[in-house]
């Protein structure tokens, strides 16, 4: 038994080409297109951990003296230096690069949207 054989229109029609032929599809946005005053907090790139081997070093110098500060206040010294040097190198290194890329902090940027909120209606 052959297939019934249908006009071309019912076809199109069956399949929605015609729909297609005579209209744009309708495109209703879920959210109004207006900017919000507020934007997701979002983590600073994780940096590489600093002064790991400094670290390890005091620890350890504790553990062989039960913890006791003036028996290991050289390491404590040298891993005290190592955190301040690396905390001025990151301090300059986000100065140049919120300089020359321009890219803001999510809180800084909720801050800003605070202090100028999207005007909603019209006075």
């Amino acid at each position: 038994m052959a297939a019934p054989v249908y006009p071309a229109w019912v076809i199109r029609w069956v399949s929605g080409q015609w729909r297609q032929k005579k209209r744009p599809p309708v495109l209703r946005p879920t959210r109004p297109l207006v900017l919000a005053n507020k934007v997701a907090n979002r983590r600073e790139q994780a940096g590489e951990a600093t002064c790991i081997t400094e670290m390890s070093v005091m620890m350890a110098c504790w553990k062989q003296n039960d913890f006791n500060d003036t028996a290991c206040a050289e390491e404590i010294r040298i891993f005290h230096e190592c955190v301040a040097k690396a905390e001025k190198e990151r301090k300059n290194q986000n100065e140049d690069i919120l300089s020359s890329r321009g890219d803001l902090t999510s809180s800084k940027v909720n801050k800003l949207l605070r202090r100028f909120p999207q005007i909603t209606r019209y006075v």
